[in-house]
């Protein structure tokens, strides 16, 4: 393993045996497997758990951080190649990436989507892009498309509430404020399918997931796939319940567009009524941060179904698994 970009670029063994050595670093986390190792990790968009999480499984392994925000602190960064710098970035990442790097051991970097063409996003060209720029090691920590680091820390929590591989996942978009692009819809059905899982995702008509993710959640070996569009009857005997917002396909890049299109749909708002079909002890999954009374109830959040703290730790203990694993220090 090279990278860390997207579990789709690992088998599903390679994730099964990061998911087991996270286990292994949760019951033993403070170590010296980064012992004189600088990871560089550079946010150009806000951040509290990877941020946190990264620092804190990079503090407890022995190793240091360099925290870069462009724009904040550091230099604003241009992307685009051929570009006539006379506006606001005043550096190129053609620069920076290769200077950083040069600095470090490895980077994380977290860069989310512009969300103008839907192709370019989901085909994660700004990652791939900057992982381009270095030989060193690079961590997606959240893209246009991807959130790997999330998934894997999702993979980790399913097996620790003992939810079976061919367990059924529904995968519910929820209403929000404004328009979100794919990445934890993406990464979540990618975790599910991986694992093998029996996957529905549960949406308003208008908001299928695009066919490219569908065709890949097939081929990566989801147990069944589909869509459904009743709050009570999508979650007939769902195991899992992970709630995101998204974009409709229809009004990708086209944000006053999309939000006429949702005006309507604010009873999405996952409660405890949408559970009547579901497994008696299924539980509530979002990968935070997460708007209360808007997107979920606070009798979810607040109840046993929720695990989204549980979810939220074990953010450190993958991130150190891929961490150590990239750069050499063992299991």
């Amino acid at each position: 393993m090279n990278n860390f970009l997207s579990l789709r670029d690992l088998d599903r063994e390679q994730v099964v045996e990061l998911v087991r050595f996270a286990r292994e670093l949760k019951a033993n986390p403070i170590g010296d497997r980064l012992a004189k190792k600088v990871i560089g990790l550079l946010f150009m968009n806000p951040s509290l758990r990877t941020l946190a999480s990264f620092q804190s499984a990079i503090g407890q392994q022995g190793g240091t951080s360099v925290v870069i925000q462009p724009g904040a602190g550091s230099w604003s960064l241009e992307f685009s190649d051929g570009a006539v710098m006379d506006g606001e970035a005043v550096e190129h990442v053609r620069e920076a990436i290769p200077v950083l790097a040069s600095y470090c051991d490895a980077l994380g970097i977290r860069s989310f989507a512009d969300q103008k063409n839907l192709d370019v996003d989901l085909a994660d060209e700004r990652m791939k892009k900057l992982a381009g720029l270095t030989e060193k090691p690079v961590i997606n920590m959240e893209s246009a498309s991807d959130h790997p680091c999330q998934a894997l820390a999702d993979w980790m929590t399913l097996d620790e509430l003992g939810i079976p591989k061919d367990g059924k996942f529904v995968l519910s978009w929820a209403w929000h404020p404004k328009p979100l692009p794919y990445a934890v819809p993406r990464a979540a059905l990618t975790m599910a399918a991986q694992r093998g899982m029996d996957i529905t995702i549960l949406c308003p008509k208008n908001y299928n997931l695009p066919d490219k993710m569908i065709t890949e959640a097939k081929q990566l070996g989801a147990a069944s796939i589909e869509h459904q569009h009743n709050q009570v009857t999508g979650l007939a005997d769902a195991h899992i319940l992970y709630c995101k917002s998204w974009c409709a396909l229809q009004h990708y890049g086209k944000p006053i567009e999309e939000m006429e299109n949702r005006a309507h749909l604010r009873d999405w708002c996952v409660q405890e009524s949408w559970f009547k079909n579901a497994k008696k002890d299924a539980k509530f999954m979002h990968c935070l941060p997460v708007r209360r009374n808007v997107k979920v109830a606070d009798e979810i959040l607040d109840g046993p179904r929720s695990v989204v703290i549980q979810q939220a730790e074990n953010r450190l203990h993958v991130q150190k698994s891929v961490l150590i694993s990239l750069l050499g220090g063992g299991n």
